[in-house]
């Protein structure tokens, strides 16, 4: 049997660790908090799930599989943890990210609808959107429950036989140094998000941001509205979840962040960024009161695209998730056990190559 220490219990480390544990490995899933941990970016309320990036339809085809997936995880656990609300793009040009990204979701068949900035008032019980161009409409999108879904998965795969330990690890020469101990495996795989520059030299930086729920009457939840991203604002959203509040946060990049003992206070400047946005898009909202805040990070690559490569010989980097990872999870999972398994190679994108910096697969989203 081979055996793999999977390093981190985020939706990245808990899905490849569940999907090795059902192919058949001898997993052992080390946590040094425990899944789903508020330090996590994985640990938020929820995060968007979308099938639209741009130009690009890897990450597109991916999404809609990972969309799949979730559905399949759900009759699992028996609880709902993805809301298919579906999620509306507001554009502010005619042919920017949004108009490529309608062309792609277009040629994969996925249902998407080109609208008029009228008819947001459709979807939203208030609704401004005279500055747009037009709306792109996602109707399989919508909103995952992600520390449940976080907590679900790995628990999962520790009923599929994975062993979590709560430990700190470190790296060491032939395995990983837990609590003292040497452990051995024939695969080590490092998925642990924020803190995984601190232990290896990979282009990653990690970045404070502000999440904000805001108060609001029941007919803003969630099922029934929609999510919505404005990408050239930089800002998305979503109804009431779980009676946390409406979500309404600003995704521009924030200050460089500890995940340890960083600030687990939101800025004020999130605050207010978020207020006039709200103000702006949907007016009944301009005065609604704060309920929830939380601190979450990116773990940013230069390029926004994900690490997934071999540093040395057996063992594995997975990270750099740059804000739209998560709705991948169980897909990702899938594919981190394909490479591990010699099924295929890694997209060659994913490599420890020199990276430009380029604006494009994160912004106008979540931790997503």
């Amino acid at each position: 049997m081979k055996s793999v220490i999977v390093v981190g219990a985020g939706i990245w480390g808990s899905s490849t660790a569940l999907r090795l544990a059902e192919s058949g490995w001898a997993v052992t899933l080390v946590e040094q908090y425990a899944p789903g941990h508020v330090r996590q970016a994985s640990a938020g309320e929820t995060r968007l799930l979308r099938m639209a990036h741009g130009a690009d339809d890897f990450y597109a085809r991916l999404a809609w599989e990972a969309r799949d997936e979730w559905r399949r995880l759900e009759e699992r656990v028996g609880e709902p943890l993805f809301h298919e609300a579906g999620l509306l793009w507001f554009a502010q040009t005619p042919d920017g990210w949004e108009h490529a990204s309608a062309q792609v979701l277009k040629n994969l068949d996925m249902g998407v609808e080109v609208l008029e900035p009228a008819d947001g008032a459709r979807f939203f019980p208030d609704f401004r959107g005279d500055d747009l161009s037009f709306l792109l409409w996602e109707p399989h999108a919508g909103v995952i429950r992600a520390r449940r879904a976080t907590q679900a998965i790995a628990r999962l795969a520790q009923a599929a036989g994975a062993r979590l330990v709560k430990a700190r690890a470190l790296p060491a020469e032939g395995g990983v140094e837990i609590d003292g101990e040497v452990v051995r495996a024939d695969r080590v795989v490092w998925a642990c998000g924020a803190w995984l520059p601190t232990l290896f030299d990979v282009p990653v930086t990690v970045t404070k941001q502000d999440t904000l729920h805001f108060a609001v009457s029941p007919r803003w939840s969630t099922p029934g509205t929609p999510a919505w991203v404005d990408y050239d604002a930089s800002a998305y959203g979503h109804g009431d979840v779980d009676g946390v509040g409406l979500k309404a946060t600003i995704d521009l990049e924030g200050e460089p962040y500890e995940p340890e003992g960083g600030s687990r206070t939101v800025d004020v400047s999130s605050l207010e960024h978020s207020r006039t946005y709200l103000a702006r898009r949907f007016p009944a909202l301009a005065a609604a009161p704060v309920l929830f805040t939380q601190v979450c990070q990116y773990a940013l690559t230069p390029d926004a695209e994900w690490i997934l490569a071999e540093v040395s010989p057996g063992v594995w980097v997975l990270g750099g998730d740059s804000g739209h990872g998560f709705k991948h999870g169980p897909r990702l999972g899938a594919y981190v056990a394909g490479v591990l398994d010699g099924a295929h190679e890694p997209e060659a994108r994913f490599g420890l190559h020199e990276r430009a910096a380029v604006r494009g697969l994160r912004t106008g989203g979540e931790p997503w």
